[in-house]
């Protein structure tokens, strides 16, 4: 069927077979079909929906547009996990979770991303560490992963490559919030690294893509149905992203939170209840732990032991990073030259964030991307951000801004002020909000 058929059918509202949905993928991945039948294609979708065997066909025809890996050579050692989230700001949840889930005897080959526009991405984090190869060779991530347990890198060209060429394509016309898109690019990248079970972290509010629940939940009960209907193994948890999930933004800043949740040196509560509840249904999911009570105790175990902190070190090293880079990081990681303390002019309870415009202050400074090719400046972000209901009086630190100049750290000063609300006091929920586990 010529391609111009097979989108005509999604324009006028109608439902696409198997055989066409495969036939326009493989088009996509050999170049047969151009970048105008893709923008048509999305917006046709966008537009008018796909049926939930669509949704399938779709994942399934990225997900084999390239190599799917498997990992025979673990044997019966034990599950193959990972997590994705949707995005947000200080979302360094990703450098925590590889590890302590290792610690418990899963194996996490995490394929992450870079960040775009206000959220932060995992690679670009891991970046900030001299030395660290985010794009390993397939034998040097089968060695990684059968030897630490976990290895957090960056999708490669074999793995859905189709899901790349359209993910091109709908940044630029306005396509990218489409459900159905959304997932079969999500859930195609995870099944192409051969999973056992995923757990996906869906976020909501001022930071997140789902700024309302009905959003959020509706994302969420797809990826799950999807990815159940294709073998995959899935629950997900909606969790608050109506302020920073750490109090640092910024991909060292990160980095640096990070060893210290798992060295125990400091823990921000909000982190931590996220970070541990995707940990623990990774472990229920794989079959680690029979149900989430013992699992948190083990996700908590790994974590207060050391253990996942060790794992977290030799990653670092078997991915090139410094062997004493836990020990030293402060010699490793780059310093921004200016660190300005922004303090509080009023007294009473913080009670808003606008977390996007947090995200967008990192940017301000260096720390994101507007264009998917900007070269970023690691050391640059904010630390020290307060949560929801801290109460705070005049002349207490609200944030430092780590810059690289006194224009970008004014500019960043005014998106901050902007941003925070202190004045009555609120009741703060729980960050995880619900947990969705199957076909509704």
């Amino acid at each position: 069927m010529l391609t111009q058929e097979i989108i005509r059918i999604k324009r006028d509202k109608g439902a696409l077979s198997q055989s066409q949905i495969e036939q326009f993928i493989t088009g996509v991945t050999n170049n047969s079909v151009s970048e105008g039948q893709i923008a048509a294609f999305a917006m046709a979708v966008f537009l008018n929906g796909m049926g939930r065997d669509e949704f399938v066909s779709l994942t399934r025809a990225m997900a084999r547009s390239g190599n799917v890996l498997n990992w025979d050579n673990l044997g019966d050692k034990g599950p193959v996990l990972d997590k994705h989230s949707t995005g947000g700001v200080g979302d360094n949840v990703s450098l925590m979770l590889a590890p302590i889930v290792a610690a418990c005897g899963g194996y996490v080959p995490m394929i992450s991303g870079r960040g775009l526009g206000h959220t932060g991405g995992t690679l670009d984090k891991l970046d900030s560490i001299p030395g660290y190869v985010s794009t390993p060779d397939m034998e040097k991530l089968r060695h990684v992963i059968g030897s630490t347990g976990c290895a957090i890198i960056g999708q490669t060209d074999d793995l859905a490559p189709a899901d790349r060429r359209m993910y091109a394509t709908r940044d630029i016309t306005a396509t990218v919030e489409c459900i159905p898109l959304i997932v079969s690019s999500i859930l195609s990248k995870k099944l192409s690294a051969g999973l056992g079970a995923l757990v996906l972290d869906v976020k909501i509010g001022s930071g997140a893509f789902a700024d309302t629940m009905e959003m959020a939940q509706d994302l969420a009960q797809n990826l799950v149905s999807v990815a159940q209907e294709c073998g995959l193994a899935s629950s997900a948890l909606i969790t608050d992203m109506n302020q920073p999930l750490a109090s640092a933004a910024g991909n060292a800043l990160e980095v640096r939170n990070a060893v210290e949740f798992l060295s125990g040196a400091h823990r921000d509560l909000r982190l931590q209840e996220v970070t541990l509840a995707l940990a623990a249904q990774m472990l229920v999911l794989g079959g680690l732990s029979d149900n989430n009570e013992v699992a948190l105790e083990k996700v908590n175990t790994a974590l207060n032991s050391g253990a996942a902190f060790e794992v977290f070190a030799k990653m670092i090293a078997e991915l090139g990073g410094p062997t004493d880079f836990t020990q030293n990081m402060d010699v490793y990681l780059p310093k921004a030259i200016i660190q300005r303390d922004v303090i509080c002019h009023e007294q009473g309870w913080v009670n808003q964030m606008a977390t996007r415009d947090i995200g967008l202050a990192v940017v301000e400074l260096g720390g994101g991307r507007r264009k998917a090719n900007d070269q970023l400046d690691y050391a640059v972000g904010i630390t020290d951000l307060p949560s929801l209901g801290d109460e705070m009086n005049s002349g207490d630190l609200l944030c430092q801004i780590h810059a690289s100049s006194e224009q970008a750290a004014n500019r960043a000063e005014v998106l901050i002020r902007n941003s925070i609300v202190v004045g009555e006091a609120l009741e703060v929920p729980s960050p995880v909000l619900q947990r969705i586990t199957g076909a509704s």
